[in-house]
């Protein structure tokens, strides 16, 4: 077990991408080499919610979730700026681009077990320029889901054994809101 000069924590084991660490008695994993996790939120100009479905071994399933994904994580890339990761990964996965970048939220997914920070940038004026599908061996779906009818679309996934990632309910929640205050552009 290595010693970290950080607080007293104590490194129990190094993956590929994860290292498993404990501090004041909490063990917890964190993502090395990464300057931040994005999440992007935007809808289409027809209010259409643009989500991305794929495989994730930990839990065995196919997720729905919000596009997201690491920042800093490419090759010479180690500093890059969460805007521009937000970019990336939204061109990436959906095929969409944003005129705008926003960040509005920024917050723990999972504070219990993992140290890992996400900030939501709030996507607008989206346009397809490409099809998605993520990057190597990612197999990435793209869904654009009116908002209006996201409850329905999210329970029929679920009753085909997709989970759907918290983070999807919370997006829209954010983007109601704004609609409700009339800030929705």
């Amino acid at each position: 077990m290595a010693q970290d000069s950080s607080g007293g924590k104590r490194t129990l084991a190094d993956g590929r991408h994860l290292r498993f660490v404990v501090r004041n008695g909490w063990e917890f994993v964190e993502r090395p080499g990464i300057s931040g996790i994005v999440v992007i939120l935007g809808l289409t100009d027809r209010g259409g919610l643009v989500l991305a479905t794929q495989w994730r071994e930990p839990v065995a399933a196919w997720v729905v979730e919000l596009p997201a994904g690491l920042a800093g994580d490419l090759p010479g890339h180690e500093t890059e700026e969460l805007a521009n990761a937000a970019k990336r990964e939204l061109r990436e996965e959906t095929g969409f681009e944003a005129a705008s970048l926003e960040p509005i939220l920024t917050g723990p997914p999972s504070a219990g077990v993992s140290s890992e920070v996400v900030t939501f940038f709030r996507a607008r004026g989206l346009r397809r320029t490409g099809r998605g599908g993520g990057e190597g061996d990612e197999r990435v779906r793209t869904h654009v889901v009116p908002l209006a009818r996201l409850g329905g679309w999210l329970a029929a996934m679920q009753a085909r054994g997709v989970l759907v990632d918290p983070k999807v309910l919370a997006g829209a929640h954010l983007l109601r809101e704004e609609i409700d205050e009339g800030t929705y552009e």
